[in-house]
């Protein structure tokens, strides 16, 4: 396998790689922005993934060519944050060195060939699936024996200290850990991790991941609205976190936090308490092979996207709402079957269904027909995490 891939390598570097590894991107099924509120999610890695071949190296740096990329090469000797690099690849592999040498692991040398099937801008996230796969590299080239758990906190470190994107652990741990899990963040640097007993690929039901066509730039401002009206909630209580704001509470001086944060602060920290107890009912009606429920709440926790989270339409779009648009369509396609909802940070990007397998076809070229070729990605849940792939041969 991986023959191309090992080809450029070689052609790159000039000698045959010892190495394949591989991380997955992954998909929210659960839990909308509760990651960061310290909530509960519900995520799965994907049959798209972030791939390298990979050599040692004696030249006291790592060496990561990205297919369609400059040359990223950062000096073993040189781990400390360098601020003009926030927002590159470079931070990122910078960072994840930097992580593992704190941790008391010396980060090993290597060169890297990359290719990648998880796009950015998919909702897929394409960057956890590459800090994983630099993690995942440096823990078996160094013997490290980090856990995959904590291979995902070593990406998120690098991608909010190094990076300087302020980011949650759930991407980095469905990319990590694999196949369906559930996630409690309550306390965010031991998450609870619960793996899903599921076998998704004889459920009847396929996942589909659907390009809205709406761009994700021009929107930091949205989002970063979402995270500070929650905060507004939660200083009335003098917490950081809702997770820590009791629920009873909350209502108990609904009209005090109505006053001090807004209408929309209030709906979007109600949203944030459904969601959580969505992610356990999710949880419950997978471990008892009830998918007719899950599906209950696939919809239910869509519909509280839209209505409460807002996080469908930008604030003020009127003329482009092509999330909304997205899934309308998708709704009028499954016909009252299945479920969709908005996927990821919403705004713009991606959508989710789940469609009957006997819908497929149908509901793909209706969606492409109106979205354009190429736009509903048909994915599986992947059961593997971040791995090792292949052990290169050189017969």
């Amino acid at each position: 396998m991986y023959e191309s891939l090992k080809k450029r390598f070689t052609d790159q570097f000039g000698t045959k790689p010892g190495f394949v590894f591989s991380a997955p991107g992954r998909t929210e099924i659960g839990g909308n922005h509760t990651d960061h509120q310290h909530g509960c999610v519900l995520a799965g890695a994907v049959n798209l993934d972030t791939v390298a071949a990979v050599a040692r190296s004696e030249r006291g740096a790592i060496r990561v060519l990205s297919e369609g990329y400059p040359l990223c090469e950062v000096s073993l000797s040189e781990l400390e944050a360098v601020p003009a690099e926030a927002g590159t690849t470079k931070a990122l592999v910078r960072g994840i060195a930097a992580r593992f040498a704190a941790l008391g692991h010396s980060p090993m040398a290597f060169d890297a060939y990359v290719t990648s099937t998880v796009l950015p801008g998919s909702g897929l996230s394409s960057s956890a699936a590459f800090e994983v796969l630099i993690g995942v590299i440096l823990n078996h080239l160094g013997s490290c024996g980090l856990t995959a758990p904590e291979i995902a906190q070593v990406g998120q470190y690098a991608e909010n200290v190094y990076f300087g994107k302020p980011c949650g652990l759930m991407d980095q741990t469905a990319s990590a850990v694999g196949n369906i899990i559930g996630i409690d963040f309550a306390d965010p640097a031991h998450p609870k991790i619960q793996p899903v007993a599921f076998d998704f690929a004889s459920c009847g039901y396929s996942l589909c991941i659907i390009d809205s066509g709406a761009s994700h730039s021009d929107l930091t401002d949205c989002y970063a609205a979402i995270t500070n009206e929650l905060k507004a909630v939660c200083s009335v209580f003098g917490k950081e976190a809702l997770r820590d704001v009791p629920e009873d509470e909350f209502y108990a001086r609904l009209g005090e936090v109505r006053q001090a944060a807004g209408d929309r602060a209030v709906l979007r920290a109600i949203h944030v308490y459904e969601d959580n107890k969505r992610v356990r009912l999710q949880l419950r009606a997978l471990e008892n092979d009830n998918f007719p429920a899950f599906l209950e709440y696939v919809k239910e926790s869509g519909d509280s996207s839209w209505m409460y989270l807002q996080n469908v339409i930008p604030e003020g779009r009127t003329a482009r709402q092509e999330v909304a648009f997205a899934l309308a369509l998708a709704k009028h396609l499954l016909g009252g079957h299945g479920a969709c909802r908005v996927h990821g940070g919403g705004f713009a990007g991606t959508i989710q269904a789940f469609v009957p397998n006997e819908q497929l076809e149908e509901f793909r070229s209706g969606i492409e027909a109106v979205l354009g070729e190429g736009s509903c990605h048909v994915l599986s849940i992947r059961p593997e995490g971040g791995i090792l792939a292949e052990v290169c041969s050189h017969d």
